[in-house]
């Protein structure tokens, strides 16, 4: 039984869901002030997932559906407040009567120091929360294998994600995922079933205090920007794993230990899929859990056939449909999810009733 020093997740990430109105509008009922906003469009359209955060600033983008270098947005984001963000009338953010969701994090302490490991040390810059095990870092690359970044999460990060942010070319976000291991990486934005590679994680697993770098170029250059936000593993609130599918609308049932806000899940083996995302605020149905969007996609919210994709239980998630996406007999998906509220409490008492 999972007990955890998280009692309400939604205070640290949260999904939200709005309606756009074409010009500035306050987005309240996130519940903090975040460190990270990833919004998405849920209607037919075409726009892209733009992530904002405080490191970079609110008016630079970087889009999870593409390659591009991070660009400037006058009209996305504007500010965040202690209860959500100002947005402009930008139509990736605000169009007028259409339907978005945004999902936040919560920082809190900013950080900065130089890098260590292999090669010259260089500058970074973060914010980080240790309570909810998230971090932002800005680093400057060095281009030699070996260099080790600072994550300051005071434990070992399970999941990483990095995109470069400049250079004359496009370049590919990058994921480390525990349940793969350093030898493997993913592509947030490509379909790519795990790749293995010394370039990416120079085959050596996070410690609690930094992560090793090789000297490929979407993640290690000489003196080029690049983002990592990175995540630990709190019982209760977060989780990180494996699991096989079945392909049977009576999958398998994935333990967490909480009632889910939110997962993000990528096929591994055998294929290539897109990684899906859901959450509770998209929810058809008390348990059942129908909207699909893809972090490598632009696409419009879909869904699967008629009935949930998967049940969102108070200690996991139950998967009731064949999508190969997520469910695909004998094939193995990671994934990555949060906790809307904990199975059991800091004072040992059931948090969570459905």
């Amino acid at each position: 039984m999972a007990y955890t020093t998280v009692n309400n997740g939604s205070l640290f990430m949260n999904p939200k869901l709005y309606t756009g109105n074409g010009s500035t509008q306050t987005i309240s009922g996130v519940g903090f002030s975040a460190g990270l906003t990833w919004i998405k469009g849920r209607d037919a359209g075409g726009e892209s997932h733009r992530w904002t955060d405080i490191i970079r600033g609110s008016g630079y983008n970087i889009k999870s559906n593409g390659s591009e270098i991070q660009f400037a947005v006058p009209n996305g984001i504007q500010s965040w407040n202690s209860d959500g963000f100002i947005t402009g009338a930008d139509d990736a953010f605000n169009k007028n009567t259409k339907n978005f969701v945004a999902w936040s994090w919560k920082t809190g302490t900013a950080v900065s120091g130089s890098t260590t490991g292999s090669g010259t040390a260089k500058t970074y810059t973060g914010s980080v929360n240790t309570t909810s095990g998230f971090s932002i870092i800005k680093y400057t690359g060095n281009g030699t294998n070996g260099m080790t970044i600072p994550h300051h999460l005071g434990a070992v990060p399970k999941m990483i994600i990095v995109k470069r942010l400049d250079g004359s070319g496009n370049w590919n976000w990058q994921v480390y995922h525990a349940s793969l291991g350093a030898t493997k990486y993913l592509m947030l934005n490509m379909n790519n079933f795990a790749g293995t590679s010394s370039s990416r994680w120079y085959d050596v697993e996070p410690t609690s205090s930094v992560f090793t770098l090789g000297n490929d170029t979407d993640v290690n250059v000489n003196d080029a920007t690049f983002i990592s936000y990175n995540f630990s593993e709190i019982p209760g609130y977060s989780k990180m794993g494996i699991y096989t599918g079945n392909g049977s609308t009576d999958g398998n049932f994935i333990y967490t230990g909480f009632r889910p806000s939110w997962i993000m899940i990528k096929r591994i083996t055998d294929g290539a899929e897109a990684w899906v995302m859901f959450d509770s605020k998209r929810a058809n149905s008390f348990n059942g859990v129908t909207g699909i969007l893809k972090p490598n996609l632009s696409e419009a919210e879909t869904t699967q056939g008629a009935g949930p994709s998967m049940d969102f239980l108070s200690n996991g998630i139950k998967l009731t449909n064949t999508d190969g996406t997520f469910n695909n007999s004998a094939k193995e998906f990671i994934y990555m999810a949060f906790a809307e509220a904990p199975l059991v409490g800091t004072n040992n008492i059931p948090a969570n009733a459905r």
